[in-house]
């Protein structure tokens, strides 16, 4: 199969024209209009296109997209392991180690060769439209990305930068629990304490708390953490501060990190890091965190995905290995070709 062109997709807009690609977070600052791919383990992919254009994103042409069946996905941790991690990381919170840990999984399945990113990413804005949804194809550099996040990491425009925490799943708001908005809480913190390290004393805020947002097949506890960047801060010292998000790791968020490490056994790749867009020459961007995220692993012949789920001491490890379940489905119905969507609305 030919290489297909690089291009990105963010809403109504598509990035055409590659210039360059870098790892330096600085190139941010400077100009043009930059795609933004950060890896959970810290790998920063930027690429610079010349043009962008408003371009809906296309409509899926039946059979284009060659997703693999829905009994080909194999999970880096089994329900088993995974109901054992939770169990591991309440012992850890006895402990007085950590608060709160995500513990995720990594789902895998082979792809075709001849599979195209993009085609999967008209798929998934018929059956599982999101706010953040957003494509990098760069097959040269190793990014062949496709998420459907509903989660704001980062936004800035001019000085202001904007972060929207999700924490707390269900499939309704009465499935919300009491450890659901503790959590939410909880993160807040975290999110309030990394963004303050590059804003102005004093103008860090939570404008929303623990806002409940409706989702396919399921809903959030979202919330808003705003600030002013500091004098001579700028998109290195934001992302630095900030990564990797700290809904995704948990709280203290090096306790969790270490914890997580000892638990995970797969790499989760652009899944759980930052997906997203800077126009710096006009001083804004927009970085979804990398949840509800495909990417294709050439080099294992590889579809991925990632799902997880926060642990606190309230958790039930079966609880929350359902959580991880229910993120997951819709997700992989939609890349397996087995969902479809009617005028009456989505049907599995």
């Amino acid at each position: 199969m030919p290489q297909l062109p690089p291009l990105a997709r963010f809403g109504g807009r598509v990035a055409t024209g590659l210039l360059d690609v870098t790892s330096d977070p600085a190139a941010l600052d400077s100009t043009g209009f930059w795609a933004v791919c950060a890896d959970y383990g810290g790998r920063l992919t930027c690429a610079r296109f010349r043009d962008v254009q408003e371009e809906p994103v296309p409509t899926p042409v039946p059979g284009r997209w060659r997703g693999p069946r829905v009994d080909d996905w194999t999970s880096s941790l089994d329900r088993a392991a995974y109901t054992a991690g939770v169990r591991r990381i309440r012992e850890h919170i006895a402990r007085g180690e950590v608060y709160q840990a995500n513990l995720c999984r990594i789902l895998s399945a082979p792809v075709h060769p001849d599979a195209d990113v993009d085609d999967l990413t008209a798929l998934l804005a018929r059956g599982n439209p999101a706010p953040y949804a957003g494509t990098i194809r760069l097959p040269g550099h190793g990014v062949e990305a496709a998420t459907a996040s509903p989660e704001l990491f980062l936004r800035r425009y001019g000085r202001t930068i904007e972060s929207g925490p999700i924490k707390g799943t269900g499939r309704t708001e009465a499935d919300l629990l009491e450890k659901d908005y503790a959590e939410n809480v909880m993160i807040v913190d975290l999110v309030r304490n990394d963004i303050g390290r590059v804003c102005a004393t004093g103008s860090v805020s939570v404008p929303d708390l623990c806002v409940v947002e409706k989702h396919p097949g399921l809903v959030h506890l979202v919330s808003t953490v705003r600030g002013e960047l500091r004098d001579g801060a700028g998109w290195p010292e934001l992302i630095a501060a900030a990564f990797p998000p700290g809904s995704v790791t948990g709280a203290p968020k090096s306790s969790a990190l270490r914890i997580l490490d000892t638990l995970e056994t797969a790499p989760r790749g652009p899944y759980c890091g930052g997906i997203g867009w800077v126009d710096a020459d006009r001083g804004a961007g927009e970085l979804a965190v990398g949840i509800r995220t495909f990417w294709i692993d050439r080099d294992e012949g590889m579809l991925r995905f990632g799902t997880g789920a926060g642990i606190t001491w309230g958790s039930d490890p079966e609880g929350e290995w359902r959580e991880t379940e229910l993120k997951a489905s819709r997700l992989l119905a939609v890349a397996s070709g087995t969902y479809e969507v009617s005028e009456e609305g989505p049907t599995c």
